[in-house]
């Protein structure tokens, strides 16, 4: 006669000062890979947040758990993002203004762009909290498509794209002016309208010859085997 199976034993939950290190460790990377990117390593995060290597390593064993961690708290706050913009009264708003915030989150956060941008990192978590953000933000734009003010030839994955793009004038002018990326969102967003209209007032001035200069002399090709494609 088989014996009786028992059940496992529920999950302990974290001691307090368990979950503040916890929480610390996770304020810590958000800062440390928002400035470094994902190439910052769990001894860099430890440094920061003024633990000791081990406690951070008890609590993640290594940089793809952090990694998932902290992340799926991100895509979460760009889902809400895209749920504020299904509810503003103006489809094509709510599309501008999920687009706009969505560009700051990625502007102030390395590492948030490659996570989003590429699956090197967060292979679980990170992906189920990109699936869910998917149905949103096709809502979203098919919400502004149906009120005739989003061309009728975008799709949701034109979004990654233009966040690419903006990532990619974060990081040739971060050394120059750092805001000029609104610019260029800006007149991205003018193109997608599904009729000519008024021009935006562009947000930030154009860089000069001086600033344009500074950014070549500062620009560096990707190194081989560099997997994230960023100049560092």
């Amino acid at each position: 006669m088989a014996r009786d199976t028992v059940p496992a034993a529920p999950a302990r939950p974290l001691r307090r000062d368990a979950e503040l290190n916890r929480r610390r460790i996770i304020d810590a990377a958000r800062v440390v890979f928002g400035s470094r990117g994902l190439e910052a390593t769990l001894d860099d995060i430890a440094h920061y947040a003024g633990l000791g290597v081990g406690t951070v390593y008890r609590r993640f064993p290594g940089k793809e758990q952090l990694v998932e961690a902290m992340f799926a708290e991100r895509m979460d706050e760009i889902r809400a993002l895209a749920e504020q913009a299904l509810e503003a009264a103006d489809p094509w708003q709510g599309f501008v203004d999920f687009t706009w915030q969505a560009a700051e989150l990625h502007a102030d956060d390395r590492g948030l762009r490659e996570v989003m941008l590429s699956n090197v990192f967060g292979h679980e978590q990170v992906a189920e909290a990109k699936a869910r953000l998917v149905p949103m933000i096709t809502k979203v734009v098919e919400r502004a498509q149906r009120s005739g003010q989003l061309r009728a030839d975008f799709v949701p994955t034109d979004l990654p794209l233009i966040h690419q793009m903006i990532g990619s004038v974060i990081e040739y002018t971060h050394v120059t002016q750092t805001h000029v990326w609104k610019r260029c969102l800006a007149l991205l967003l003018d193109g997608l309208r599904a009729e000519p209209g008024k021009a935006s007032e562009l947000p930030y001035p154009p860089l000069d010859l001086q600033s344009l200069d500074d950014a070549m002399c500062n620009f560096r090709l990707p190194r081989s085997g560099d997997r994230s494609g960023i100049p560092r």
